[in-house]
């Protein structure tokens, strides 16, 4: 997909949602070797990115890791992906690949059934401060 940096790793996430705001801070804090860039899955280019890898935007029950021009991931392998590269705790996520995918993703899948429940939603994205915005896309 044209415009899109192809050195870097695009997470695409639930905007709305309080638990992926978060997960985006976590990573944000962690990403010492500027590694990601973020994309609301809500927004026109998060949109786009999914229709480009085949995913439904209205399907919003997942994180999505981009590689552009590579892969993608998403529920719990998009997690262990993007763990492998923050280092620290968070690293001992990438650990659990030998749990099979159709094992892990079930309490992927639960916690995002009820991830609007347990931790709320908001009424629009986050709008990033000016320190961050070169993270988001």
């Amino acid at each position: 997909m044209e415009g899109l940096p192809t050195d870097k790793k695009i997470i695409l996430f639930d905007g709305v949602c309080n638990l992926c705001d978060s997960l985006v801070r976590y990573i944000i804090s962690r990403d010492k070797n500027d590694v990601f860039r973020f994309v609301s899955i809500q927004s026109e280019l998060g949109n786009r990115i999914m229709k480009h890898i085949g995913l439904d935007s209205k399907t919003l029950d997942t994180i999505v890791l981009y590689e552009p021009r590579l892969a993608y991931y998403t529920k719990s392998n998009a997690v262990m992906e993007i763990a492998k590269h923050l280092g620290g705790p968070a690293s001992l996520l990438s650990a659990f690949w030998f749990i099979p995918k159709f094992l892990r993703d079930p309490i992927y899948e639960f916690v995002a059934k009820n991830r609007y429940k347990w931790y709320g939603k908001k009424t629009e994205c986050m709008v990033p401060s000016e320190r961050l915005k070169k993270k988001f896309l």
